[in-house]
């Protein structure tokens, strides 16, 4: 019993004079890995229009069943997305989500993300419920005012074509 006794003051001893490792929190943040999944953002494209069209897919492939995609049709007077539906309700429940990454695998225009911001609490179950306002990704080039008024038949494919890098 003595010689365990000694064992540990003597691994006390060993870690005394070491450097501490603490991180003062608030001030200071360890930067995440680069696989890490934390809070979901809906993108949009540079020129403000949103890459969510509405497909639910992403809830169907939810296996906690913590999203909700309720889509309604694009307008041109009135278009949020370039394809011939957008998301006019979309819902993520953030006390069901597992954060798995399925939603982001599972959509075909990756406009479902999870981001890196790992700072998520809630004081009441109403604000754990992330409704598209909180999700929308502000985007700084083009106004981010999302209906858009456009040229009709400016948007006839669900995804643009792809520039040419040269």
């Amino acid at each position: 019993m003595v010689i365990e006794i000694i064992k540990g003051l003597g691994t006390t001893f060993k870690h005394l004079f070491q450097p501490a490792i603490t991180v003062e929190y608030p001030e200071s943040k360890l930067p995440v890995r680069p696989r890490f999944k934390g809070r979901h953002v809906l993108k949009r494209f540079d020129n403000g229009l949103e890459k969510c069209i509405g497909c639910a897919l992403c809830a169907a492939a939810c296996p906690a069943d913590a999203i909700f995609v309720e889509s309604d049709e694009n307008r041109d007077l009135r278009r949020f997305s370039p394809g011939e539906r957008y998301a006019s309700v979309y819902e993520i429940n953030m006390l069901r989500c597992i954060f798995c990454g399925f939603c982001e695998d599972a959509c075909p225009t990756e406009a479902i993300v999870l981001e890196h911001d790992y700072e998520l609490s809630y004081y009441d179950r109403a604000s754990a419920i992330y409704t598209k306002d909180k999700l929308l990704a502000r985007c700084e080039g083009a106004g981010a005012t999302t209906p858009m008024q456009v040229e009709p038949g400016a948007f006839d494919r669900a995804i643009p074509d792809m520039q040419d890098p040269s």
